[in-house]
């Protein structure tokens, strides 16, 4: 297949700009310039421009014109594949994952969207290699060990830690799969963990291994809610607790019906207070109730 004119003559002057010439900050070739080195039409070298800007190598400054973009790739300073990780991650902490793309982060890096390819094949191993790393800055707990702290203290620091980081990372838990799991060596590490403090109970090895996957979808599916919390403040600008009060008058008006006298009933109590924390650690505990049991047995 033809590459369109456009992109070639893009090409080439993304290849003018690496050499440094126009240096960051100048001005590039106008449209008019294009259209009169190149031959072609107002559209084509309209295009032209919109392809260097969607790269991140030039922008528009006011009473200037199109300028070569600070940041864009000069020789030797092309990110690495780290920069590129950690960049991505600082993204999707802030626009979550449907925010980043690999356009938004060529344009965050300052360099042109093929580039990005170089350092991962897709957005997928992007992805994976964005967990790993936020998976490697949380290792599981190093002071405590199932022998001297026990399993229990074990599997519930590791399901705390990772709560926390679904809390910092809230693109995080759309990202973590158990039916198509992406290899993340760090991420595989904390089942390993799990495993590992439900050692010598008797269990075998496929119960370990959907033992310790339980724990973590637990608190994997819980952490899912913790982006739609966060888009639905950052649209309407009011908290969870405030929402709930606004609702007030809704609840009266359908408990007053008497069709629900158990929920009308702890409404009745004042002990109302409920969130994704109260939910995860009550649910912890149950499910740790319920293992504490299934070892019992398998070590009896």
């Amino acid at each position: 297949m033809d590459i369109p004119v456009y992109r070639r003559i893009a090409a080439e002057l993304a290849a003018r700009i690496a050499a440094g010439e126009p240096a960051p900050g100048e001005r590039i070739m106008s449209t008019r310039q294009i259209m009169a080195e190149y031959g072609v039409a107002m559209a084509t070298a309209t295009k032209v421009i919109a392809q260097l800007r969607d790269e991140g190598l030039v922008r528009a400054r006011p009473g200037v014109g199109t300028v070569v973009a600070a940041g864009a790739v000069l020789p030797g300073a092309a990110p690495d594949r780290d920069l590129v990780v950690r960049t991505a991650v600082t993204i999707a902490d802030a626009e979550g994952l449907t925010g980043l793309s690999m356009r938004r982060l060529a344009g965050e890096l300052g360099i042109p969207t093929m580039s990005v390819y170089r350092h991962v094949a897709d957005k997928e191993e992007l992805v994976l290699f964005m967990m790993d790393k936020v998976m490697a800055a949380n290792p599981p707990p190093p002071h405590l060990s199932p022998a001297r702290d026990g399993w229990r203290a074990c599997v519930e620091a590791l399901a705390r830690l990772q709560w926390s980081m679904y809390r910092r990372h809230t693109w995080l838990a759309q990202a973590v799969s158990f039916t198509r799991p992406l290899l993340a060596p760090h991420a595989m590490a904390h089942t390993e963990w799990t495993m590992r403090a439900l050692e010598g109970f008797g269990l075998t090895p496929a119960l370990q291994f959907r033992t310790a996957v339980t724990v973590a979808n637990y608190v994997r599916g819980t952490a899912v809610n913790l982006e739609e919390e966060a888009q639905a403040e950052q649209e309407t600008g009011i908290t969870d607790t405030e929402w709930l009060a606004a609702q007030q008058q809704r609840m009266t008006a359908v408990l007053a019906t008497g069709e629900l006298p158990l929920m009308a009933r702890f409404i009745a109590t004042g002990d109302q207070d409920f969130d994704l924390d109260i939910l995860l650690d009550f649910g912890l505990q149950r499910l740790l109730d319920g293992l504490e049991t299934l070892l019992s047995a398998a070590s009896g």
